[in-house]
């Protein structure tokens, strides 16, 4: 082709080509909420350990709750942050238990994304007696380049309006990398009605 040619050929802008537009794991939380210190919340850190190899932080409760007999500042949940290809692998263990299906409910408007596990052996880990079954939350944060600009403690600046995570970019990202279903959210049942109580309807008795 000569260079008039190639001149006289118009360039097709490709927006998903833009590397500083493409979406990555910034990182995975991963939480286990237990109520209570002692034995079951080293348990549950052990667990923890096992899946990703970095040793848990704990997590304080904000509140007395009689009710549960949970005081405040007592010990009552682990988590560990994850990120790279290790939370890349976490969570493609974590979506195939949910057999890669998420409801829209899971993402929210910043695209960030969250589900539970209900228990930990399905994530491939061994079941140990003395340790037990546990369930655990899941949590993505999703980001794009550049977006370090916003926590920097000199010459701190704003990201853009296009550069910012949506909830529509998650479900794409969701859909084109795992190959998952995005389900609709579930219908809210009203108190009443999940009690066993008539419906309440307007108009007159």
């Amino acid at each position: 082709m000569s260079t008039e040619a190639a001149l006289a050929t118009p360039v097709k802008s490709n927006k998903d080509a833009n590397v500083m537009r493409k979406l990555h794991i910034e990182k995975l939380v991963l939480n286990i909420s237990v109520g209570e210190s002692g034995d079951r919340l080293i348990r549950a850190s052990k667990v923890l350990n096992a899946l990703t190899d970095q040793e848990g932080v704990f997590g304080k409760a904000r509140y007395t709750v009689r009710t549960f007999g949970i005081r405040r500042n007592e010990n009552i949940s682990v988590s560990t942050t994850v990120r790279g290809e290790k939370a890349q692998n976490i969570l493609e263990r974590a979506l195939r238990v949910k057999e890669f299906e998420l409801r829209e409910s899971n993402f929210n408007s910043t695209g960030n994304f969250g589900f539970g596990i209900d228990e930990h052996i399905d994530l491939g880990i061994k079941y140990d007696p003395s340790i037990g079954i546990y369930g655990m939350d899941v949590y993505v944060v999703l980001g794009r380049p550049g977006r370090r600009i916003a926590y920097k403690k000199r010459k701190q600046g704003k990201i853009g309006t296009r550069q910012q995570v949506t909830k529509a970019d998650a479900l794409k990202w969701f859909q084109d990398t795992f190959d998952g279903t995005v389900l609709p959210p579930r219908k809210k049942v009203l108190r009443s009605v999940r009690r066993g109580g008539a419906k309440k309807t307007k108009g007159k008795k």
